[in-house]
């Protein structure tokens, strides 16, 4: 079963059909997935779903877009929703530059970094990172917190080049693989996706975002997963079933899954 380890059902472009969407995952193959946070006022629409879908788990984090709206009272609040005995992750945290381009923005953003991070080692949970246009300074955090003891990650969206994610290959992080792998002018990820371990990808959907081939543009779902496999199987040179296996196997051993 295909194990999707980074989504967001509790978009509001899935209000209209979110029920029936998510009735219809077992049938389709999909055993389990991870909602992911990421606006201070969504922490709790995660922890409802978790309630309420035995295969939805869920990582409990404020994305660094939000970074300015927080407080020692959002942080708090990450603390208590994170002791939730379905929550198997801090994230999504990390850094993004793209929108944000005042340093000021910026050093914001690595505070609040820092500041979850902190709970994941607290909390003895992993860590599912975004980091986009901010490459050297998600890396040199990382490396900071893996020098003093943390408990696994992911790398969400891998965006950059097979020289960073070796980076984060040999630190024991997992890669999270989507829709963007099927993107024609998607070279330098693929590059990637040959270059690592099988052992160390992830499967996931970034739901309602990133559709792959054929669907780009539209809106996605974790039922796009084979789509993903499929590539990842042929750049990798072996089945689609293989692919679902095993990182569902890896998914499983990240977040202590049974």
């Amino acid at each position: 079963m295909i194990f999707d380890t980074h989504a967001h059902y509790d978009d509001e472009q899935f209000d209209e059909d979110r029920e029936a969407l998510l009735a219809s995952m077992q049938e389709n193959g999909i055993g389990t997935l991870v909602n992911v946070c990421a606006s201070v006022h969504g922490l709790q629409n995660t922890v409802d779903l978790m309630d309420r879908y035995p295969f939805v788990y869920g990582a409990i984090g404020v994305h660094p877009d939000d970074a300015g709206e927080m407080t020692e009272e959002t942080l708090d609040t990450i603390r208590r929703l994170s002791d939730h005995e379905k929550a198997v992750a801090i994230g999504e945290i990390g850094l993004d530059y793209y929108w944000h381009k005042e340093e000021a923005e910026h050093e914001v953003q690595k505070r609040m970094f820092r500041a979850q991070m902190d709970i994941a080692r607290e909390k003895k949970l992993p860590f599912i990172i975004h980091s986009r246009d901010a490459a050297e300074d998600t890396l040199k955090i990382v490396k900071e917190y893996m020098q003093g003891g943390m408990y696994g990650g992911i790398i969400h969206c891998f965006s950059y080049s097979k020289e960073i994610a070796a980076q984060y290959l040999d630190m024991g992080l997992y890669l999270g693989i989507g829709g963007v792998v099927t993107f024609k002018n998607a070279k330098k990820l693929k590059e990637v996706v040959e270059m690592a371990p099988l052992s160390q990808i992830l499967l996931e959907t970034d739901c309602p975002y990133m559709s792959p081939e054929p669907y780009r543009g539209k809106r996605n779902s974790s039922l796009n997963l084979p789509y993903v496999a499929a590539k990842i199987a042929e750049l990798k040179g072996i089945t689609p079933e293989e692919v679902v296996q095993t990182t569902e196997e890896n998914a499983r051993k990240l977040f202590g899954i049974e």
